[in-house]
């Protein structure tokens, strides 16, 4: 649920508010602060394009998690797909679907290892970093494009009872409550809870029910203890559970939605964290400990017709655990800031594959059927099943240091990472199943039957040994427009793995080998994928004039990919996706954004990015993709919002905000050969709120303008498919904020 929002162009959270500060806003901590150890909290004052919104937009916006937050940010698309698993997140054209996340998502210092995991609401966040670019060299793996930090609200920051209730259209409901208490100087505690859910936007047409209907439930503790002036230790544990019905995918063709199986989406997932901080003078040594566990369950008519082809059963547990070591020293002309990262992961995963009789006769018996005019194959049983069990342990060390020189009005940095990692992938495939062959003329004469007892094992691994450098140059600005510029070079990397999900496509090539049909492919080149890597090139500044009423930020890049990730359908009818590697990508664009606030009253807003990301040279042995658009990255993200606040004294308001906005995304690809695409789209949103005493209601209204679109394409078995975007929503928000300080 997300109306419109005017988010802190400042970068830093901090825009001038006309009322007194909130009880929601950040507070710093006077003698030591645990948030945000690696990046700080002053990113305008850094050589790297960031977007903030801070504590009061959050509220004003409602804001619960990162497909809203994507709304407002120059560059950054995360899409609703079919279900929370795809958290797909594409920043200045470079993303990925599956697998391996191209952005990195810390919440309170604690980096979220599986992005099948980032698709979660949270209700007192305080603050949201995005900042773009490679920020390899202080994260590692994964955040080749970007990082995501989210600041949750601190027991030592407020002390209340905070309640909120959402209703809106399609069955949509939220209720949250989080309870906040201060014992003492040097100990905070806080607990709260989540119920949310809704009916879903479409149809199916088979069955008549709704689809992408959702229930929600999460619990969540905090405590902060101060025992001493320079320590401070924090624990933080969250608990998930999310059950999602169906996918609302219809027919490129028909425009309807229509399948016969079974789909849904089931993850229960926690996680926990502990941050222990020493800070005296200008030096501070920061440890951050964090477990996370996922057990998720994703069951799917995989062909997502109304015919019985064939279905996926994905059920996985997955535990993480992460330690990073920091030490720092701020302060005085030269800065430096070194550590130590180590992490390991266990994935246990069952894939079945289940082929029906349509699925039987029209992918495995039509071929050899057709070419046989003596004798008719027919399937011994009317489903069988591809069986592939994995398990998927990953483990690795990053060594990081960073150095920063001051010199007058230039600021020097260079940093340099080493980065290791190990993946291995224990595979089981087997399926045991038979068919019988007869005579067209006489069935009952000579019947031949073939017994497959098809098992297939081993052990996968790769080692990864990465060299991460970033360097950059600041100079500081002074008179009638303050702020800096700044050049930065850096490199971004995304370990490879494997593709778990061409191994029912295994079994399925050497069944059909069987019979006499030649493969198609040679699955030993597929089962894996490479590391991708990037190389970021980029001029930027941060500007503040006319007193401060206007501040903009501004940044042109140049990314150079090599080995990009990208997520295809092998040609033909398989059961399976793969990651792949095009030999080479770029991706050329500007990012602009800026906040005026030509009054007390009246804040306008304005973002816009843009992406030009293309092949460079990518030849799949079919075709030649050179020049063409990389699928799912949008061209161009756009958006504008005007804001007025005021109050009511005689109405006994204490506040009044009402802002309209509109976000623009497009033209996307869907496709290597960009023969299908969406073209740019601009929902229109508004939303007004009042707040009185503890009381603020707050109505809101999403795409009213009613625009048509999609935000997903993919292929089925020869079957074009797309998810359409939510329609006009609307609904109402009653929040009750209880300080009792």
């Amino acid at each position: 649920m997300l109306s419109c929002c005017v988010y802190a162009a400042r970068g830093d959270g901090e825009a001038p508010e006309p009322a007194a500060v909130r009880a929601d806003t950040v507070l710093s901590l006077p003698q030591v602060s645990v948030t945000a150890v690696k990046i700080g909290s002053q990113l305008r004052r850094k050589p790297l394009s960031s977007t903030v919104i801070g504590a009061p937009e959050i509220a004003r916006c409602g804001i619960v998690n990162m497909h809203q937050i994507s709304d407002v940010v120059p560059n950054f698309y995360m899409p609703r797909y079919g279900s929370r698993i795809t958290s797909s997140i594409y920043v200045r054209g470079i993303g990925a679907r599956i697998d391996q996340p191209a952005v990195g998502l810390t919440v309170d210092n604690i980096p979220v290892l599986n992005k099948d995991n980032y698709d979660f609401d949270l209700d007192d966040m305080v603050r949201v970093d995005m900042i773009r670019g490679p920020q390899s060299t202080m994260y590692g793996r994964n955040t080749m494009c970007g990082l995501i930090n989210i600041t949750t609200l601190s027991p030592l920051q407020y002390s209340g009872i905070r309640l909120k209730a959402d209703g809106g259209s399609y069955g949509s409901y939220r209720a949250s409550v989080g309870a906040y208490h201060r014992f003492g100087d040097k100990f905070g505690g806080a607990a709260g809870t989540t119920v949310a859910g809704s009916d879903g936007y479409y149809r199916n047409g088979h069955n008549g029910r709704l689809v992408g209907g959702e229930k929600q439930w999460s619990a969540w503790y905090k405590a902060v203890w101060r025992p001493y002036r320079d320590w401070s230790v924090e624990n933080t544990g969250r608990f998930y559970h999310n059950s999602q019905s169906g996918y609302p995918y219809e027919s490129f063709g028909t425009g309807m939605i229509a399948y016969n199986d079974t789909c849904f989406y089931r993850r229960n997932s926690w996680l926990n964290g502990l941050t222990a901080a020493w800070r005296r003078g200008q030096w501070s040594v920061t440890s951050v400990t964090s477990v996370q566990h996922i057990d998720d369950n994703m069951t799917l008519d995989q062909d997502f017709l109304p015919a019985s082809y064939f279905t996926l059963t994905q059920r996985r547990r997955e535990t993480s655990v992460t330690q990073d070591f920091i030490v720092d020293r701020r302060g005085g002309r030269y800065d430096f800031l070194a550590g130590l990262f180590g992490f390991t992961r266990h994935t246990s995963m069952r894939a079945p594959v289940t082929f029906m009789q349509e699925g039987i006769d029209e992918l495995i018996l039509k071929y050899p059927n057709q070419m046989n005019s003596y004798r008719e194959t027919r399937w011994d049983e009317p489903s069988f099943v591809l069986n592939s069990d994995f398990s998927h342990p990953t483990r690795g060390i990053g060594i990081y240091h960073n150095s920063t020189y001051r010199l007058g009005r230039f600021t020097f940095a260079g940093a340099l990472r080493l980065e290791i990692e190990r993946p291995s992938l224990d595979y089981h495939s087997y399926v045991r199943t038979s068919y019988t062959a007869y005579r067209r003329d006489d069935p009952l004469l000579d019947p031949e039957t073939t017994v497959v007892d098809l098992d297939e094992s081993g052990v996968l691994s790769h080692t990864y040994v990465e060299l991460l450098p970033k360097v950059s140059v600041m100079y500081g600005l002074q008179g009638n427009v303050a702020g800096n510029v700044y050049a930065s070079f850096s490199k971004g990397y995304k370990p490879g793995g494997f593709n778990t999900q061409m191994f029912s496509d295994f079994l399925q090539q050497k069944l059909m080998e069987i019979m006499g049909i030649t493969a198609r492919y040679d699955i030993s080149e597929i089962v894996g994928y490479k590391p991708e890597e990037s190389y970021n090139y980029e001029v930027g500044g941060h500007f503040s004039m006319l007193g401060g009423r206007l501040s903009a930020d501004a940044s042109v890049f140049y990314i150079d990919c090599r080995n990009q990730q990208l997520t295809r359908f092998p040609d033909g009818t398989t059961t399976g996706r793969i990651m792949d590697n095009a030999g080479r990508t770029r991706s050329i664009g500007a990012e602009l954004s800026a906040e005026y606030h030509m009054s007390s009253h009246w804040i306008f807003n304005v973002s816009w990015g843009h992406a030009d990301a293309r092949f460079v040279d990518y030849n799949d042995g079919i075709h030649d993709y050179s020049r063409r658009f990389v699928p799912y990255a949008p061209l161009n993200t756009f958006y504008g919002a005007v804001r007025f606040d005021s109050s009511i004294p005689s109405w006994h308001i204490d506040r009044i905000q009402i802002v309209a906005g509109v976000r623009g995304v497009g033209r996307i690809y869907w496709n290597e050969d960009n023969t299908a695409s969406q073209p740019f789209y601009a929902p229109v949103q508004l939303s007004a709120s009042a707040t009185s005493g503890i009381f603020t209601l707050r109505l809101w209204g999403e795409n009213l303008n009613r625009v048509k679109y999609s935000t997903f394409y993919f292929k089925s078995i020869g079957n074009e498919f797309v998810q359409r975007g939510a329609p006009l929503t609307v609904g109402v928000s009653l929040g009750v904020d209880i300080d009792s300080r």
